[in-house]
């Protein structure tokens, strides 16, 4: 199993240590989740937004929706919104969509963390593809995103809990 060689370069880079899980194929977070029975906030999820500044990766776990306002007052930005899929795609050639790893400093995206995840024993994230999860213990993930910003901006969006089963 291999995962995006930008990714393994970075991780390798920083001596970071982590496990490559596969999973059957899946198309949401929650069925991510599903899939490799892991609980969906131990999950970290990538939104990627933009504004004329550039782009910005929260990192947010799986069952939470970005507060885009909040996120935006926080770093102070005001015009952040949700990035164009297409040029999300091109911003993460070596991904799969919908499938780009937690770790936006790899591709030089800025990135901010949301506080819920520091809580986590350990952090899952996509692999680059629909059928990997990398893991890392808690203080592997601390370690690896402890120079990128940190803050709550996140909720739980009012379908996950009664949509999804997990």
């Amino acid at each position: 199993m291999s995962i995006p060689s930008t990714l393994a370069n970075y991780l390798d880079q920083r001596g970071a240590r982590y496990e490559i899980l596969a999973h059957a194929h899946s198309r949401t977070s929650a069925e991510t989740a599903r899939n490799a029975n892991v609980v969906p906030d131990h999950l970290a999820k990538s939104v990627v937004l933009e504004d004329d500044l550039g782009y910005v990766m929260a990192v947010i776990p799986a069952d939470k929706a970005v507060m885009v306002d909040e996120l935006g007052r926080m770093l102070g930005r005001k015009s952040l919104r949700l990035a164009n899929e297409e040029r999300v795609a091109t911003l993460f050639k070596d991904c799969e969509p919908g499938a780009v790893p937690s770790v936006g400093m790899a591709w030089g995206i800025e990135t901010i963390v949301d506080d819920e995840l520091e809580a986590c024993e350990a952090v899952y994230m996509e692999g680059g593809d629909h059928e990997r999860l990398l893991r890392m213990s808690h203080d592997q993930f601390h370690a690896l995103m402890s120079s990128q910003r940190h803050g709550q901006f996140s909720k739980a969006p009012a379908h996950w809990g009664r949509a999804a089963s997990y």
